[in-house]
Formats: structure tokens, C-alpha cells, sequence
């Protein structure tokens, strides 16, 4: 299967049954190992865009097998949204995976994180940087009119393996342009930069060395980083997020959070491949 033949399959909701359980409302399968799905929205639920909550499933036992997950969708948006990387032997993956529109999933309604416009200073443009389903916290932050209305730019670098694996995230940006809630906010201020770093593609090489060699910089029309204009999120691998971390520092950025709001923020609890 490829990017460009996603299955999505959708069914009206059933009652819930489990405690905190929220409906499934449609499953997405983009690549083997990559899928999103929607499910049902707590009416209690408020959260900014770019946190995440607990959600799982019941195990063999019948205890609840939890793991963080960013949520996708706009704090704006009647339901939830997820991507996730399928792992076979994961705990939580290689059952989730096989979810169907109707099923039941756990959610616990705390919403948490630092990828939040309120961890970071103000500034003119602002950097999304994601490996992966690391994407999932931007695809909610993109589509967020705030995000738009506090920066003059916003970017969005992301790097996979192959070209099929960045569908998800090339399908949302092309869809914003139509979007009736912010399409008009969106033209000219998002930048997207997708890259690969196994198969051939028109953008490649992992972020580190694009904005470390400055390609970037020079492709997208923009200066170098600096502190005083840039601010920054990070999502992905924790080798990735060091590596990141490590280079926005270079530029002279300072890492910042909730309570201390400065040029960039990273999320320490993505949910990885061994779940």
C-alpha cells in the first residue's frame, strides 16, 4: 500500500462501555506501518493544540494498557485525532493497529505537554521540527488559527524514510489551503519542508544537517536562526530530540517550558516504536 491509496473506513459510534472509553470514529491505514484514527471528544475536554493525553486499550488481564499520545487534531475540532506507528510487537501498537470504526478505545481526559504557543516567548517565526509520527502535535498547532495570529511564519520540517511515510503530513498541509477556517490565515505563512533520508526524493537529508548546513535557510528564502526571531518546537526520537536540541542551541536558542517560556520546547513524551 501506498501513501496515495490511504484506507479510511467510518461507521456510526456504539456506547460505550469501558470507563473513560471513547468511541472510534474512522481508522486511516497510510502506509504498513502507519496509521491515524478519530475517535469521539469527551464533552469535558478542553486542551490547547500540541498536547497529549493517555489512551490504550484493555489487556489480556483486563487492566489498561496505557501509553501518551499527541493529540492531531485542533483544540477547536468535535473529535480526536491520532497517528501512531504500527510496531508488531508492541504492547500497545500491535493491538491498536487493528482498531475499527465502532470500537472502543480508553482515554483519560488530563491533557498535558510542553508543545504548547504558552511554553514559548514571542517571536516571528516559528519552527516545527518532527521525525515521523512526531508530526501529530503540528498537525494540531497547523491547524490552529492562534498559531497564525501570533507568528508572522511558521515552518514545518519534517523528515522520514521514505516518501510514502511523509503522506500524512504532505495530505494535511495541501488540505489547509481549503480550509474555510483558516485557509486564508495559512496562504503565505506556512512554509512546509519534507524530507526523506533513504529514498530519493526532491527534498533530502535529516534536519539536523539542514539547518546546520544552512540548506534550508538558503532553499526556503529565510535567515539563519536566531533568538531574537526565532522560536522553535521539537518532536521525535529521543537520539533525535538531543541531536535537535543540540543544534538550536548552537543558533543561540534557550530551551524554555510551561512555566518558563523561552525560544524553543521539546516533547519528552512522544510516544516511540516500542509501544
Amino acid at each position: 500500500m501506498t501513501g496515495t491509496q490511504a484506507v479510511t473506513e467510518q461507521v456510526i459510534p456504539k456506547p460505550k462501555t469501558l470507563p473513560d472509553a471513547q468511541t472510534v470514529t474512522a481508522v486511516t491505514h497510510w502506509t504498513e506501518s502507519l496509521f491515524s484514527f478519530r475517535v469521539s471528544r469527551p464533552q469535558t475536554l478542553r486542551f490547547r493544540s500540541g498536547e497529549f493525553v493517555m489512551i490504550g486499550l484493555m489487556d489480556d488481564n483486563g487492566r489498561p494498557l496505557l501509553r501518551a499520545y499527541s493529540i492531531a487534531s485542533p483544540s477547536w475540532d468535535e473529535e480526536l485525532e491520532f497517528y501512531s506507528i504500527k510496531v508488531p510487537n508492541g504492547p500497545l501498537t500491535s493491538r491498536l493497529q487493528h482498531i475499527k470504526p465502532g470500537d472502543q478505545i480508553i482515554l483519560r481526559p488530563k491533557p498535558v505537554g510542553t508543545l504548547v504557543i504558552d511554553a514559548l516567548l514571542p517571536g516571528e517565526h516559528l519552527w516545527f521540527l518532527a521525525t515521523g509520527t512526531g508530526i501529530a502535535p503540528f498537525a494540531s498547532l497547523m491547524r490552529d488559527p492562534e498559531t497564525y495570529e501570533k507568528f508572522e511564519q511558521v515552518i514545518m520540517m519534517h523528515t522520514c524514510r521514505t516518501v510514502e511515510e511523509l503522506e500524512y503530513g504532505r495530505r494535511l498541509v495541501e488540505d489547509l489551503k481549503n480550509d474555510p477556517l483558516i485557509g486564508e490565515m495559512v496562504e503565505g505563512k506556512l512554509l512546509y519542508y519534507p524530507t526523506t533520508t533513504r529514498e530519493e526524493s526532491p527534498l533530502m537529508g535529516r534536519i539536523t544537517d539542514n539547518l546546520t548546513s544552512g540548506k534550508v535557510f538558503t532553499d526556503l528564502g529565510l535567515p539563519p536562526m536566531a533568538p531574537g526571531r526565532d522560536r522553535a518546537m521539537v518532536c521525535g526520537s529521543l537520539a533525535f530530540n538531543v541531536d535537535v536540541k543540540k543544534v538550536l542551541e548552537d543558533f543561540g536558542l534557550t530551551e524554555g517550558a510551561n512555566s518558563d517560556p523561552r525560544e524553543f520546547v521539546v516533547e519528552k513524551a512522544f510516544v516511540g516504536e516500542g509501544v
